[in-house]
């Protein structure tokens, strides 16, 4: 080792890591325009008053924009936190707008733990003065610990990608979850949960926002980072010893060990400092003008494309090299299998606010970064501000990305909309409006993420149930969450439900659940959609850690006709991989109406087709599609008499809505019931039988 980085620190890796030939901590942080930095270390026992401190020497403890010193573990025997005090020039004109306070005690951005004192208070980091003993610290022994991924191997799925929305402490905190008190809510209740995802059949899980985020800023989807390395503190059994990080990459082992991947919906647009009134927490007080776009204006000196008051400056080469790290690190460290984007289309702002379009650095960065791990990478391709890049318009050519288009279109042809047939087919194929497969472009179908409902908007069942949000308890009524397109079935809301209207509810939902898994591209839905989860008509509970948003278990019981239907759904789906393929289905599918023509009037409600398996070692499937209210027939237009089995009709009541072995169809046509899905599979002898998941005893 260099004898300078004995004495001075080395600058990389950011962060504080352990030297065990030395041992010795070393700390490093970026901060381009301080002018005073000092590092603190707390005993458990005083979180108060620091039991070690050390003030930077530029001339010996600084490289370029870097700070960074060498600690023997000798001389602080006591210490288990750290944090930093920097000061540095006071709030300038324009975009020299600074917000360092030498009295506020500071997270390392590359925390990789972060331990909460018992007096912590949001209200500290905002106003004048000391936050100590108040103010959110890093955990030094966070970087010491090993853990045994036992030869790990990650899966990584094709055609049989389906992908399961998931929120860690809503999935399982309901006292009928069926998961031991200790582990509800957390990392380790998810992996209790393991025999029912077989169960169900997914094969990836999404999780919403499991970085460090403010517990004290009511906000209980996640999407307030206040650190990008730490797991939430809560989401471990025991937040007041820092296992978190060990029990999430236990969760990411077991999921792995049944074949489950792992993507984690990550924040890097923003975070929970909000604007010059919000907390300083970490990066205000570290370095603003590197970590945030500026504004040059005074009253409002940060750019809020976020929507939450401040904007990652992602145009800035020091801010790009954090969020790759973090990437990195949970990719390497943690295992993680993919990546969802939050508001990805602010990655391709300038410093200015304007839109690079053409090669904002951070996307190849990102991809370069992890490329040797092929990661998935999903955008949320809009931003709060109104950029909206769906498809080509997004520069990360192979990037996956959620379809609003296609979540709108299923939406409004389901409850009825005139006008959608030519829309949906283009949804079904694979949206290659969005994803052409050009010479120019050639996008594959599986970069759209196809979805009816997500967290941001409402339940499927309140799909079908509330024509009108019900979000009084939010206490911002303003907040209206995603554009949709919603019907009551006839009656508002849940309570003394018409037993024909509950009828007609279900039969929505399993069209929904159908046209979804019969799509080309990448199918996902949200937790608990498979037993009909209801938030009673709240489609924004962004902050409703309660009832409204935890997972009801006591409804799988109730719709346990629901479940069966997407469990068969979804086996059905990975049983036939001429349904997702890596390219379009092109000349294997042949359109049709209720008629031999597609009727693309108005008015028409009705859609059919044929997809031919053979070049997929697949048998062909023939789908008809009703969206109207009255009974309609249908032509079948291929094959002759005696070649087809129904499998589904979404209007017969369970278990005639999915024949697992198929019932013969001896006729030319097929009577199509009101606002239902018919799909026929073909007896060819390439037939492959259904592959059903089963519970495993171990």
């Amino acid at each position: 080792m260099n004898r300078w980085e004995r004495i001075e620190g080395s600058p990389l890796p950011l962060g504080v890591s352990w030297n065990a030939e030395q041992g010795a901590f070393n700390f490093s942080l970026y901060s381009k325009h301080a002018e005073v930095v000092q590092l603190v270390l707390y005993s458990a026992d005083d979180l108060v008053h620091p039991c070690f401190e050390f003030t930077y020497d530029y001339l010996k403890n600084k490289s370029g924009p870097v700070w960074h010193c060498r600690v023997a573990r000798s001389n602080i025997t006591d210490a288990r936190y750290y944090a930093y005090r920097i000061d540095g020039p006071a709030p300038g004109a324009g975009y020299h707008y600074h917000h360092f306070d030498y009295s506020k005690v500071l997270l390392d951005p590359y925390a990789r733990t972060v331990f909460f004192p018992k007096g912590f208070r949001r209200d500290a980091a905002c106003g004048p003065g000391s936050n100590a003993g108040r103010a959110p610290l890093g955990v030094l022994s966070a970087c010491e610990c090993p853990f045994d991924w036992e030869q790990d191997l990650r899966p990584r799925h094709d055609h049989d990608l389906v992908i399961y929305e998931l929120h860690v402490r809503g999935f399982t905190q309901r006292d009928n979850s069926g998961v031991p008190l200790a582990k509800r809510g957390t990392f380790l209740g998810i992996v209790e949960k393991i025999p029912y995802l077989l169960e169900l059949g997914i094969t990836a899980l999404e999780l919403m926002p499991v970085f460090q985020f403010d517990p004290d800023a009511g906000d209980y989807w996640g999407y307030m980072p206040l650190n990008f390395f730490s797991p939430h503190h809560r989401y471990g059994t025991d937040p007041e010893s820092g296992n978190q990080q060990a029990e999430f990459r236990t969760m990411v082992k077991e999921l792995h060990r049944v074949g489950i991947e792992v993507v984690l919906d990550v924040v890097y647009n923003h975070t929970c400092e909000g604007d010059h009134t919000g907390p300083i927490y970490s990066f205000k007080g570290i370095d603003s003008t590197s970590f945030y776009m500026m504004t040059g204006l005074p009253d409002r000196p940060y750019a809020n494309y976020s929507g939450t008051g401040n904007t990652l400056h992602t145009a800035n080469r020091s801010t790009r090299k954090m969020i790759v790290d973090s990437l990195r690190y949970w990719d390497t460290d943690a295992h993680v299998d993919g990546f969802r984007f939050d508001l990805a289309s602010i990655f391709t702002r300038n410093s200015d606010g304007s839109i690079n379009i053409d090669d904002p650095p951070i996307i190849s960065e990102i991809v370069s970064g992890l490329e040797r791990s092929n990661n998935r990478l999903i955008a949320e391709p809009w931003d709060a501000e109104g950029e909206f890049q769906l498809g080509r318009k997004f520069p990360g050519q192979r990037w996956m990305q959620w379809n609003a288009h296609y979540r709108n279109t299923l939406q409004r042809f389901v409850r009825g909309d005139s006008g959608m047939v030519g829309d949906l087919m283009t949804r079904l194929y694979g949206s290659d409006d969005l994803f052409p497969d050009d010479r120019l472009h050639a996008f594959q179908p599986m970069l759209s993420v196809n979805y009816v409902a997500s967290h941001d908007g409402f339940t499927l069942y309140d799909l079908v149930s509330y024509s009108h949000k019900r979000n009084e308890a939010n206490g911002q009524e303003n907040r209206d969450g995603a554009n949709e397109f919603s019907s009551n079935c006839g009656w508002e809301g849940d309570h003394l439900v018409p037993e024909e209207v509950e009828h007609l509810r279900r039969q929505q939902v399993k069209n929904f659940a159908c046209l979804l898994l019969l799509s080309n591209g990448t199918p996902m839905f949200r937790m608990g959609d498979e037993f009909l989860q209801t938030q009673h008509g709240n489609n924004n509970p962004f902050n409703q850690d309660n009832e409204t948003s935890w997972l009801d278990w006591s409804r799988l019981s109730e719709a346990g006709d629901i479940f069966r239907f997407f469990k068969l759904m979804i086996a059905f789906r990975k049983s036939h991989p001429s349904i997702s393929r890596s390219r379009f289905w092109r000349d294997d599918v042949k359109w049709y109406g209720a008629n031999h023509a597609v009727d693309l009037s108005e008015s028409s409600q009705q859609l059919a087709y044929c997809l031919h398996g053979a070049s997929q070692n697949d048998v062909d499937l023939y789908v008809m599609i009703n969206a109207g209210v009255q009974t309609t027939t249908f032509g079948i237009h291929e094959g002759a008499i005696g070649d087809w089995k129904r499998v589904i009709d979404t209007a017969k009541a369970s278990p005639g809505d999915f024949s697992e072995v198929g019932e013969n169809v001896n006729a030319v046509s097929y009577q199509v019931s009101p606002c239902s899905v018919v799909v026929l599979r073909s007896r060819d002898v390439c037939s492959l039988p259904l592959q059903l998941p089963s519970l495993h005893s171990d």
